[in-house]
């Protein structure tokens, strides 16, 4: 059946949430059926007032995160619910359930490992049945690393490693992020399972006992040279959801990256003392938030929820990433990803619109599964052209 919507967006009043409302706004075709839901009216009238002309139309739905009633009939209006409504942890799961109930395509800009793991276990087998795909990740984290993988698959076959670097990352970061992070941790130190699923290089896999043993796969958590890249690194603190996100799509492949492929993310730094003052930096910042008498005091420093980086330095921010692979017959290649603007604001709002654009308008093109997906297996190829479109670049060398 049509639905009244081709789009909802969920959580428009956010900070992240108006940056994706202004980008579909800018950038979905005319026709798109789009609808801003959140849970203030005021509000919602506000983000919409400041929209470009075209969209001042759009309708508005009043819904809480915490009424399964009314995630339900908000996933029953919409091909697509956009969400950016975090900590996912604590607000997600009812509209996942809903949308796998309802048939409803679902994305999300969530960082958080054991959310994702509650998604899989509870509504999988429902999506699969609706034909749902539930997509989580789509933003910078982890569409670079999930796409990146897959194109460089693409282009080589089955793959034997992959080493994702961060060249270049200038940007800020925004009170919802560091809302998502502090939860994260709060429930590892306080709930044994959730540690070991957030410390389990393959906490996202379908099969989890299925996995090939290919011996210490944990993210870096020092700084070192590293051989096969000719670069000093340090650890990359999103290491630790992308590495994984693209696990579970080798997976959910059939394993079609290989049954050896070994992933690793880390930043890339100029020299020996960049790459350890950087790695020291992280370690201090770690030990202040878990730390319960320094918390307070760092907390203070940081963002709050509704706060981010402003106009200026969203725009001016750039990300750059090369991916240095190697095939399972020897041939080596780096395929270069690169976005202008904040990677996890301006960026973001371009990545996870054009997920909600695909999944929207695309349904002939992608891939004919369904259930808790990744980007690379729920949109795969029909994603990575959208996003060069729409400016991004993945350069092969």
């Amino acid at each position: 059946m049509r639905r009244t919507f081709d789009i909802v967006l969920f959580g428009a009043t956010g900070f992240t949430g108006r940056l994706v409302a202004e980008y579909l706004a800018t950038h979905a075709p005319a026709e798109t059926r789009i609808a801003l839901a959140g849970r203030n009216t005021t509000r919602l009238e506000q983000i919409r007032a400041g929209l470009p002309a075209g969209a001042r139309a759009w309708p508005l739905l009043v819904a809480d995160s915490g009424d399964a009633a009314a995630m339900q009939r908000l996933a029953e209006q919409t091909t697509v619910v956009c969400t950016t409504v975090g900590p996912y942890a604590k607000y997600g799961l009812p509209l996942v359930e809903a949308c796998a109930k309802a048939g409803t395509h679902y994305c999300d800009l969530t960082g958080e490992t054991q959310f994702m793991r509650d998604s899989i276990d509870r509504a999988m087998d429902t999506a699969k049945a609706s034909g749902a795909r539930i997509v989580h990740t789509c933003g910078f984290d982890s569409i670079p690393s999930d796409l990146g993988v897959l194109a460089l698959h693409e282009a080589l076959g089955k793959l034997l490693r992959v080493t994702y670097v961060v060249e270049v990352l200038k940007g800020g970061f925004s009170g919802g992020t560091v809302a998502s992070a502090l939860n994260g941790l709060d429930e590892a130190k306080v709930d044994k399972a959730r540690r070991r699923i957030m410390g389990d290089p393959y906490a996202l896999s379908p099969k989890r006992d299925e996995e090939p043993k290919l011996g210490d796969e944990r993210d870096l958590a020092s700084f070192r040279f590293d051989e096969f890249t000719g670069k000093w690194v340090a650890p990359f603190i999103m290491a630790s959801v992308n590495t994984r996100v693209v696990r579970r799509s080798n997976a959910l492949l059939g394993y079609a990256y290989g049954r050896q492929f070994k992933y690793a993310e880390v930043m890339g730094m100029k020299n020996l003392v960049a790459a350890a003052t950087f790695t020291a930096g992280l370690g201090l910042f770690m030990a202040g938030v878990l730390f319960g008498p320094t918390r307070k005091l760092v907390e203070s420093r940081l963002p709050k929820p509704g706060e981010g980086p402003d106009e200026h330095s969203r725009k001016n921010g750039f990300l750059k990433v090369k991916l240095h692979a190697e095939s399972e017959g020897g041939v080596k290649k780096v395929l270069t990803i690169t976005g202008q603007g904040d990677p996890g604001y301006q960026l973001t709002s371009l990545i996870l619109g054009q997920s909600a654009l695909c999944l929207a308008l695309d349904g002939e093109k992608l891939p004919k599964v369904a259930g808790v997906l990744t980007p690379a297996t729920a949109m795969g190829r029909v994603l990575i052209d959208r996003l060069v479109a729409a400016g991004m670049t993945f350069s092969l060398d």
